[in-house]
């Protein structure tokens, strides 16, 4: 790769305010042709908003943006496109009643006479699902699939309109390792093609994986600019956060946060905190000695099925239980059954046949309510859809699901929402830290910490963590992950979904692989290995 005497894409002194919210102050950013370069910092650093500003979605209040050597500040979304700049976002912009085809070729239908001509629309996008290696239906209607299938749209959506200056936010939250490597195959095709990838993640591994360099924000300006071939981890951690970081790399697995699990995990010391000024959850011994085998079950699950938009047996007569002081994680290929299973077991889906008990109560057709004043708290996968009421504010959402608890008399007492709000944020660290501010104004991640903040903030017994770090900055996993293994040393039962093998490894006492709605094997963490389980997550049988 050779550097050309100017930067494909020159931005300098950027600034962009939301009211009171400043979310770019004179950031810059250097990047060259035929690189793939990775832009890191915290949750509500400003990346995404820098990105929408050269994709043309948001127009900057001062600055420089230039494209191929062309002032393009303030350019639309159709003159961004027009020059090959395409934006696969965080938060997915499909339309749910249309088909993936449908979605691909919105504004670029293919037409015969003045007609639209779906035949061909829906060869064009299976041939070029085929030729990237994206498992997609083009018939299926978006609404019906799961969250890793739209990621997998929006993705082509953008190559289907022919895009050579790609942008990337947190493209691999919803794949599979096998996936991201196809992903990654893809990125160095484009980029030794002279095309150009801009990738927004948190993820180190992908970081050190697949990038050329590297530009830090912090608190909306540009921090560092570094070669990845220069650096490690550990530096691009402290520089994002702007403290250490503990790191760990789970052998093959990955970088994880934080000290290890499986034997032993329930003695790891008490949680790092986020910042020195957050409080966090205690993290006692367990309560009893007898290990978590031998102590009635928190949550057993005996021959569930459920069924999805388009299977009967989504999930396929699945049996297991967890224990106090423990934590099973369920790895899988994204669209294995994962996603009914979790919203069977939080009540949000209904059960064909099997049964579902919560301590000692059976909760199989209880209620959502019924369920959590049993004892059950629900991260959900999807923030947006599932975990928040986009216009309601901070605060609002942090009391969702309990608001009965918040009133006086017939109304809401504002006052014990804004103290719960501010001890909630100040514990969880949302950024910006104002409980009036209306949720769809925070960035994706500090959304994700306001539901982390009302699941693990109160008291609970079962956790069901789902995607519970996705799209959340290095610093803020490292918090997570200590509240996960805070809540297990109190003895509570976590239930962790997570696309992620490295965090499935960091944090789990067993390990269960979902593949076609069935269990294909519950292991040890001892016993269990990135390739193991990625063989058991693409249809392997264990021995």
């Amino acid at each position: 790769m050779s550097d050309p005497q100017a930067p494909m894409i020159l931005m300098r002194r950027i600034e962009k305010s939301f009211g009171p919210v400043l979310a770019n102050r004179s950031a810059s950013l250097e990047i060259w042709s035929g690189e793939i370069h990775a832009l890191v910092g915290e949750n509500g650093a400003g990346k995404s908003t820098l990105m929408r500003i050269l994709a043309g979605l948001y127009k900057p209040d001062a600055g420089l943006v230039e494209v191929n050597g062309q002032n393009v500040t303030g350019w639309s979304t159709a003159d961004a496109i027009a020059a090959s700049v395409g934006m696969v976002h965080q938060h997915f912009m499909l339309v749910p009643t249309l088909t993936v085809a449908e979605n691909v070729v919105l504004g670029r239908e293919p037409k015969r006479g003045l007609a639209i001509d779906m035949a061909r629309a829906l060869l064009e996008v299976q041939e070029l699902a085929q030729q990237f290696g994206l498992d997609i239906d083009a018939r299926s209607c978006v609404r019906d699939l799961s969250v890793g299938v739209n990621q997998r749209v929006e993705i082509l959506k953008t190559l289907f309109r022919g895009a050579r200056i790609l942008i990337l936010d947190e493209p691999t939250a919803v794949l599979s390792p096998p996936e991201i490597l196809d992903l990654w195959k893809v990125l160095r095709h484009l980029r030794d093609g002279g095309g150009t990838i801009i990738l927004i993640t948190h993820k180190l591994d992908e970081v050190m994986d697949v990038t050329d360099r590297i530009t830090v924000m912090r608190q909306g300006e540009t921090t560092s600019r570094m070669k990845t071939s220069e650096t490690t981890p550990a530096e691009i951690a402290r520089a994002m956060v702007g403290r250490d970081v503990v790191l760990q790399h789970a052998g093959s697995g990955g970088w994880g946060i934080g000290s290890g699990a499986g034997e032993g995990a329930n003695n790891s010391p008490a949680p790092i905190p986020y910042s020195q000024s957050v409080s966090i959850m205690p993290s006692p011994q367990p309560t009893t000695e007898l290990p978590p085998a031998l102590r009635a079950p928190l949550l057993e699950v005996q021959n569930l099925v459920v069924a999805g938009a388009n299977r009967p047996r989504a999930v396929d007569g699945v049996t297991f239980s967890i224990h106090p002081g423990e934590i099973l994680g369920i790895a899988g290929v994204e669209g294995n059954g994962q996603t009914e299973l979790i919203e069977a077991l939080a009540g949000l889906r209904s059960v064909v046949s099997g049964t579902i008990i919560l301590g000692s109560r059976e909760v199989t057709q209880a209620s959502v309510r019924e369920r959590s004043a049993a004892g059950l708290s629900h991260i959900p996968e999807d923030r947006q859809r599932r975990g928040l009421v986009l216009d309601y504010s901070v605060g609002d959402n942090l009391i969702l699901g309990d608001q009965h608890e918040f009133t006086r008399g017939s109304r809401l007492d504002r006052g014990r929402i804004t103290s719960n709000a501010e001890a909630k944020i100040s514990h969880f660290d949302v950024r910006p830290p104002d409980s009036l501010l209306p949720v769809r104004a925070l960035s994706g991640g500090n959304q994700q910490k306001v539901v982390i903040a009302r699941e693990m903030g109160g008291e609970f017994s079962v956790l069901l963590a789902s995607q519970p770090t996705r799209g959340v900055d290095v610093g803020a996993i490292e918090f997570i992950h200590a509240q996960l293994r805070a809540a297990r040393a109190q003895d509570k039962a976590v239930l962790l979904v997570s696309a992620e093998l490295s965090e499935i490894l960091a944090l789990s006492d067993r390990i269960a692989v979902m593949y076609g709605g069935r269990i294909a094997a519950i292991v040890s963490r001892a016993d269990a290995s990135k390739e193991f389980l990625g063989s058991l997550m693409t249809g392997a049988t264990a021995a």
